[in-house]
């Protein structure tokens, strides 16, 4: 017993001597000095779109903005030598805007649990406002012509393409209708007259950080590759607009960190929608079949025509018909029917004959497809069904093709980015490898998995397109890694724990 004894009183020593070198480590680690190196954080100026203003579950709002990676990095800075940094905030924790007291843009995202989960189940994202517990609708306060007092650190502009920040009057109320201006731009800009960058440079700043770029793809990608919505920027601009931004940035010496462009294609927003959720009983199958029937008789009665022409051959002939021909099954995970430009056009064989074709695992469907997918285009007639009876539109669905268009000028950007931020000498945060990280396989942070999954994957936000705050967190935490090997300085990570995946229903 004694000796039971003796060998208890040696752990109790030697655990209070471990106990003494643990507050050693943490007094020890609580006088290390942050530095800034050969960088000069006393006026950081964020420049770019969306993802440096902080927009998350679809909206700009306070708490979003509060949570933006480019206030996350000045709270840092500000550990060294960091100034004040102001941004222009909304009006409210609602989103969306008005310009003349008419909504333009719809409010934010919140995650809606059903209280009553019998069939159907309406759980999910939804905007504030429109479920069907929501007694009446939320309604933005943020006024567009009502313009705010700058100067702006945050610089960040929802919308904003590479070129649009060297655009004068890109700030001016009378273009925003036109789609000449950009409405987050009129309220904080200096005039109608400006653009960002002079406002930018008007600062003098002497760190900034520039994430921009984003939407000279996105925009064409969220349009389902339709480019008579939207275009994929020329190569030729985005090289000259970039340089152009750089090269203005770094004229007074301010050092700064630059960041490419994700792959689009690999976001929430074209991963979630699966292109075969269509679910048929059997009567409904064999109707829709039925319709169908004239449709696959005269594919194969076309490109028989183009075999005898010798315009094709028959085993190409084979393959192109069993592609278009459009059958459903009595079951789930029947593929929708859509409309694809890239295929032949065989309408003037037989007028009859659209491009139409039923999906693959290959399609990316956008987020917004899950609302119209097996809608009823006509309410009189129970078979028309959306995505089934009905063709999806080009807006809906991003194919094949479409996909190598944006995958060939993420490259063709990010390579224009990675040139100009060598030439420079500035930091440089791939984040185009750190989102695929994500998507792949999770990136830890902290206690977290952060994964690219649709409401519980953690880093991305309601949208599917932009960050929760937890992971704009992670990547300024990944900006903070190379400043910090760039320049000299050593501002520590912040912590996951006090930054949100979800903001709740009601904010203050």
């Amino acid at each position: 017993m004694k000796t039971n004894y003796i060998g208890l009183i040696f752990l109790l020593v030697f655990w209070c001597i471990g106990c003494e070198s643990d507050d050693d480590t943490s007094k020890s680690e609580q006088e290390i000095t942050i530095t800034s190196g050969q960088a000069d954080f006393s006026r950081y100026v964020a420049v770019g779109n969306s993802l440096t203003a902080g927009f998350t579950d679809g909206a700009l709002f306070i708490a979003g903005q509060e949570n933006s990676m480019a206030n996350i990095l000045a709270t840092q800075f500000a550990l060294a030598g960091g100034g004040e940094f102001k941004q222009p905030l909304m009006s409210d924790n609602i989103g969306g805007i008005l310009l003349g007291g008419m909504p333009i843009q719809d409010p934010r995202f919140y995650f809606f649990s059903d209280p009553n989960p019998d069939p159907p189940n309406e759980s999910g994202p939804k905007i504030l406002g429109t479920s069907p517990t929501d007694k009446e609708a939320e309604m933005p306060t943020t006024e567009v012509s009502n313009v705010i007092s700058g100067p702006f650190n945050n610089m960040g502009v929802p919308g904003a393409k590479s070129f649009h920040l060297l655009a004068d009057g890109y700030g001016n109320v009378a273009g925003v209708q036109a789609g000449l201006a950009n409405p987050y731009f009129v309220r904080m800009a200096s005039s109608p007259t400006t653009s960002v960058m002079t406002d930018v440079m008007a600062q003098n700043p002497t760190f900034f950080s520039l994430w921009i770029g984003n939407n000279d793809v996105l925009g064409y990608a969220l349009a389902g590759g339709d480019s008579d919505k939207d275009e994929i920027t020329d190569q030729a601009i985005f090289a000259q607009s970039f340089n152009g931004i750089v090269n203005i940035l770094t004229s007074s010496n301010a050092k700064g960190v630059a960041f490419n462009i994700p792959d689009v294609t690999s976001i929430p927003h074209f991963t979630t929608v699966p292109h075969n959720p269509v679910t048929l009983d059997e009567s409904t199958a064999t109707a829709v079949n039925n319709a169908y029937a004239a449709y696959n008789t005269g594919i194969v009665q076309a490109y028989a025509f183009l075999v005898g022409q010798g315009a094709i051959t028959q085993a190409d002939a084979d393959a192109e018909i069993a592609k278009r021909t459009i059958t459903f099954e009595a079951a789930t995970d029947n593929p929708v029917v859509i409309l694809d430009e890239n295929l032949t056009d065989l309408k003037g064989i037989n007028a009859d004959l659209k491009n139409m074709r039923q999906a693959t695992s290959s399609d990316l469907l956008v987020l917004s497809a899950s609302t119209f997918i097996g809608t009823q285009a006509d309410p009189m007639n129970p078979l028309s069904i959306n995505g089934v009876a009905l063709p999806l539109e080009d807006k809906w669905v991003l194919t094949p093709e479409e996909q190598e268009q944006i995958t060939a000028a993420i490259t063709a950007f990010n390579a224009v980015i990675e040139a100009a931020v060598k030439q420079a000498g500035i930091a440089f945060v791939d984040a185009n490898a750190i989102l695929k990280s994500a998507s792949e396989n999770g990136v830890a942070f902290d206690e977290f998995l952060l994964k690219d999954d649709l409401v519980f994957g953690g880093a991305f936000s309601l949208d599917g397109v932009h960050l929760t705050a937890r992971g704009y967190a992670f990547i300024a935490n990944k900006a903070i890694d190379e400043i910090n090997a760039t320049y000299g300085s050593n501002l520590p990570w912040v912590k996951a724990v006090n930054y949100p995946t979800f903001y709740p229903i009601a904010l203050p």
